[in-house]
């Protein structure tokens, strides 16, 4: 497939999504070139007992003898869609660039609200850190990046202590596309829907939990995203930066909501340095971080 052929294919799908909603991408997943030299090398493994709380894992087909660092990969789709089986080429394209990837399954709304998801994410990455020696990532190096609901998703675990426990010490850095960090006041019924039966509005935005000690962030939206405006990666990077929290807010030209998460993917890539930007902040926060000590196993 040339490239030329490759971003036709590309943009006329992206034009299709646009249309439907970032999710499910599964008929995109399926369609899309993916990076070479990396693999899904598990599936479908429980982290709790309900179905909807499976993960997969993708790694590099040579990681190396060292463990690598861990990124925890959260998908979008308003908390009410959305499945891990429409971010292979999202999870292959991190693969390549030397990561192992979670990429897990949580229960949606209307199945459950706030903060049931949250909970699902979080046992997510408490899985990993038990976990992921195993297929050849360092638990004690975890990066977590979601895409909208996903990045919402991601914000909250990375900001609120409660969340994690302990396992937040692993946590070396967050980076969030197109993110909702700061929307109150519910207005919108998908909000409503997911939020508005908490009693303490406040306690569902991710701006309230910033502060001096968090990990460093990457706040990454589209200037064209209409669906979660830019503002909220600014909003939350003027706080983050107050506090003394290293954070790099920026905007790709020309991009929209949908886009934010398939230029990640070998077609789109020309259209805005997603996938660099982002591999290149994981690398940064997880080289300086001590690794563990634990060799990985051998794999299934």
């Amino acid at each position: 497939m040339t490239m030329r052929l490759g971003q036709r294919i590309g943009q006329a799908l992206l034009a299709a999504l646009a249309t439907a909603g970032c999710s499910p991408l599964r008929t995109f997943d399926a369609l899309v070139p993916k990076d070479g030299g990396t693999m899904r090398i598990a599936a479908d493994l429980p982290y709790g007992a309900d179905p909807r709380q499976r993960l997969d894992v993708y790694a590099p087909r040579r990681p190396g003898a060292s463990p690598l660092a861990t990124i925890v990969f959260f998908y979008g789709g308003s908390w009410s869609s959305g499945t891990r089986r429409g971010y292979g080429f999202a999870a292959r394209a991190l693969a390549s660039r030397g990561f192992v990837v979670v990429v897990p399954d949580y229960r949606l709304v209307p199945a459950v609200r706030f903060p049931a998801f949250l909970a699902d994410c979080a046992a997510s990455v408490r899985w990993a850190r038990a976990n992921v020696a195993r297929y050849g990532g360092d638990r004690a190096r975890i990066v977590l990046v979601g895409h909208s609901a996903g990045a919402y998703n991601a914000a909250m675990l990375a900001l609120d202590p409660q969340w994690l426990g302990d396992a937040r010490g692993a946590v070396r850095g967050f980076v969030g596309l197109a993110g909702p960090y700061d929307f109150l006041p519910l207005e919108g019924p998908i909000t409503t829907a997911t939020f508005g039966a908490w009693p303490v509005p406040e306690e569902t935005q991710p701006i309230r939990f910033a502060g001096a000690g968090d990990p460093p962030a990457l706040l990454l939206s589209g200037a064209e995203d209409r669906t979660v405006l830019p503002r909220n990666g600014r909003a939350l990077g003027h706080v983050l930066q107050a506090a003394g929290v290293p954070v790099e807010v920026r905007e790709y030209p020309r991009l929209g909501h949908v886009g934010m998460v398939t230029a990640l993917a070998r077609p789109l890539r020309g259209k805005a340095p997603v996938l660099a930007d982002i591999a290149a902040f994981a690398h940064r926060v997880t080289q300086g971080a001590p690794a563990s000590s634990r060799p990985p196993a051998a794999r299934p």
